[in-house]
């Protein structure tokens, strides 16, 4: 997986359900605030998904969700629609990625209300941040499909409605491709590095995490509701940010529809 030519897209495989993702969070060292944005290129459905969602303990959530983004076109990863233009570029493979986001999203008062039609107020959301390799890339833990992810040091600015947040942090980033089935099986939970990960949820939140051991605190809840295409089902995510005894993290939980 240290492969270079791994950043860039890969081949579509068979199935309905392969799915490459490029996927990237951050969090301020203080654990004020965190967020993160998703990619996800589905070309046996012939679109895109992208989540982007900002939130921190005194801040209500902001969400992006859309499931019917045009897939980008070659080899980019800039993506464009009604209200959203995001790109996503790799500066210097293995060690730099930058991510630019224009878009509207919604607040939500109450994160279960992203499972329950993401009824909100509308709110401008963007983003200028920077991805810096702080250290090896390890292989993507648990869910299936081949990947990678890096810790790395991030940097630049948020944008919230009118509100301007220089950001000066760390994150994780992710690439992962293979077949993805988010509506069957088993839950599963991530945390980056974590070789051992212990979760617990409730109507779909993270309410307790412990990470190789260690209890982690959840902070603020940015999930993202899963609707099945048919409409017949819909998973849930949650992604928790955490306060660690080593600093401040991301913790993701799927609750499959099943």
């Amino acid at each position: 997986m240290t492969d270079r030519a791994h950043e860039g897209r890969h081949n579509r495989g068979p199935g309905r359900q392969w799915e490459e993702s490029f996927a990237f969070d951050f969090a301020a060292r203080d654990g004020s605030v965190g967020g993160y944005v998703r990619l996800g290129l589905r070309p046996g459905d012939g679109v895109a998904w992208y989540w982007a969602a900002v939130v921190g303990p005194d801040r209500p959530l902001v969400l992006v969700r859309d499931h019917d983004v045009p897939l980008p076109r070659g080899r980019s990863l800039e993506v464009r629609t009604s209200g959203l233009w995001a790109d996503h570029t790799c500066e210097t493979p293995l060690e730099h990625w930058t991510v630019g986001l224009e878009a509207f999203g919604v607040a939500l008062d109450d994160p279960l209300d992203a499972f329950a039609g993401e009824r909100g107020d509308p709110r401008p959301l963007g983003m200028d941040l920077e991805w810096e390799g702080a250290a090896l890339v390890v292989p993507a833990g648990g869910r299936g499909g081949d990947g990678y992810e890096q810790w790395c040091t991030v940097h630049g600015e948020v944008l919230v409605g009118t509100e301007r947040l220089e950001l000066d942090g760390g994150g994780w980033r992710s690439h992962r491709w293979g077949d993805r089935d988010w509506w069957s099986g088993e839950p599963w939970s991530w945390a980056g590095g974590a070789a051992d990960l212990d979760v617990v949820t409730e109507g779909g939140l993270v309410v307790r995490a412990a990470v190789d051991g260690v209890e982690a605190e959840p902070l603020a809840h940015a999930p993202v509701a899963i609707p099945r295409a048919d409409g017949a089902a819909m998973s849930r995510l949650d992604r928790a940010l955490c306060r660690f005894p080593s600093g401040v993290g991301w913790v993701e939980a799927l609750t499959p529809s099943g």
